[in-house]
């Protein structure tokens, strides 16, 4: 869980210094499959991003991951986006970190589930332990575990989202955790909703989301507990796509779908996306990732 200084402490060093190297005001493009073999690989799996920052006033604070990784014999695929606020610290962390603490989990391979769970809770505990360096800001996140090309497991927390591609017809897998949806608990644990004329419902008068990693002066109204999603990759499972809300903002699911299902490059599906977004003036942080399989 990082490194630690002079002083004992908890020390983002390492952490900031890869944080800057991102340079917001290119789009980061890219794509890649996996070169892992697996007798337990049933389905082929590749994928393509595109990211580009937003006309918001501050740097870029989306992040991704998109990675394939052998272990104990199966071949997995990670992709994951993490949209920042107030700061790029946290989803930063995440990037280097979540997958790691997941994988870690004693009972990743008997049960992903709660391995998912706790993992995004206990990453978020060292995260509000260390909040003078990490700062006031958080992160949502929507990762998805690609296992051996026939079992996905997503998760998320906040508004980013992932939807499937089945057939053609789109599956939100995801839960956009919007504060009006949660306002009951809000409430029951000392915090309030507001939804003033002209702006969206916010945590406190403050954050748009009600689950978050991070955000430690909010942190007693927000959940970080994932909502979690299974799902068995067959022939008419065709694509997914992660994308933050600066692109849900514009398009809706299955226009998304239809817009990129008939497109066989996924790093060309993703900025198709990301520039779809734009030109419908989203102004906020876009990034995008679509995972092909078959």
């Amino acid at each position: 869980m990082g490194q630690r200084g002079p002083s004992g402490g908890f020390s983002l060093l390492g952490v900031i210094k890869k944080a800057a190297c991102l340079d917001g005001s290119k789009p980061d493009t890219g794509k890649g499959k996996s070169k892992f073999k697996s007798s337990l690989c049933m389905n082929k799996v590749s994928h393509g991003f595109h990211l580009v920052e937003g006309q918001s006033g501050h740097k870029m604070e989306d992040y991704h991951v998109a990675e394939y990784r052998q272990k104990k014999g199966h071949v997995l695929g990670l992709f994951a986006i993490f949209d920042g606020h107030l700061g790029d610290r946290v989803p930063s962390y995440l990037k280097d970190k979540l997958f790691n603490n997941i994988l870690d989990e004693p009972n990743f391979w008997e049960d992903p589930n709660t391995a998912i769970k706790n993992a995004y809770c206990s990453t978020d505990k060292v995260i509000l332990e260390n909040s003078l360096e990490f700062g006031p800001g958080g992160s949502t996140a929507v990762t998805a575990i690609v296992i051996d090309g026939k079992d996905l497991w997503v998760a998320n927390v906040g508004d980013s989202r992932a939807v499937l591609c089945k057939n053609g017809i789109a599956d939100q897998l995801t839960v956009d955790h919007e504060p009006h949806t949660e306002r009951g608990r809000i409430e029951k644990q000392g915090g309030f909703v507001t939804n003033l004329p002209g702006d969206v419902a916010r945590v406190n008068g403050q954050l748009a989301v009600a689950r978050a990693f991070g955000d430690e002066n909010l942190k007693a109204h927000l959940s970080s507990e994932p909502d979690i999603r299974p799902v068995r990759i067959d022939s008419s499972t065709e694509f997914v796509i992660l994308a933050s809300d600066g692109l849900w903002k514009v398009i809706n699911n299955q226009e998304a779908v239809d817009m990129v299902r008939n497109m066989k490059d996924p790093q060309a599906a993703a900025k198709k996306l990301t520039s779809k977004a734009l030109a419908r003036k989203s102004k906020d942080d876009i990034s995008c990732i679509v995972i092909h399989f078959g």
